[in-house]
């Protein structure tokens, strides 16, 4: 697994990817390395310094390795940008916001029939996934496809946005997330019951 040069080591984003999220895991392990392919392909050095611009990162997983990659990449959802697609794959895509290069990295799922095979002995299937996932090249681990990523200009860190009120609800909103209803600009849970995760309650 080539590193990048300026980059942490492999084992000291480990460690402070288990510290974030709270032990270690395969999937950490699996993120740490999803995330180095990605920076590597994309030429990105220092995500965290010098390079912090440059990058924005989409998952589409709510698991273990979106914190992982949140850890190598220095993205985040309150910077605006690491951006969450909830489509239940572990994969992510890298895009250089600077060059306009995007990499859409999947973890394969043979990877885990591999783990088997390499470590038999080891009884737990994570710990079998772990360790495995430290020792396979990427091309046993990951299929990797350069994609075009298009960016609304309002989705980019900085981006300003006015703000309205629901008229429904009164709650303001921002970055236009918002539906035109019979000439009104609702929120989108007003607008869209099926898009609400709660009910009011008592």
């Amino acid at each position: 697994m080539r590193q990048i040069d300026t980059m942490e080591s492999f084992d000291q984003l480990l460690v402070e990817a288990e510290a974030a999220h709270g032990h270690l895991c395969a999937g950490l392990v699996l993120g740490v390395r999803m995330a180095l392919l990605g920076l590597n392909r994309l030429g990105i050095r220092d995500p965290k310094g010098e390079d912090r611009k440059k990058l924005i990162v989409y998952v589409e997983i709510d698991r273990c390795a979106t914190d992982a990659i949140e850890i190598v990449t220095g993205c985040r959802l309150s910077k605006r940008t690491l951006k969450f697609r909830d489509w239940g794959k572990m994969a992510a895509t890298f895009v250089n916001l600077e060059t306009g290069r995007a990499i859409r990295i999947v973890a394969l799922d043979n990877a885990r029939d591999l783990a088997d095979q390499l470590f038999p002995q080891i009884e737990s299937e994570s710990r079998r996934q772990a360790m495995a996932y430290r020792e396979l090249t990427d091309a046993q681990m990951f299929t990797e496809q350069w994609v075009r990523v298009t960016i609304d200009p309002q989705e980019l860190p900085g981006a300003r946005s006015t703000r309205i009120d629901c008229p429904r609800c009164g709650e303001g909103v921002n970055f236009d997330r918002f539906a035109l209803v019979n000439g009104e600009r609702l929120c989108l849970p007003c607008a869209h019951h099926e898009l609400r995760y709660w009910e009011p309650g008592d």
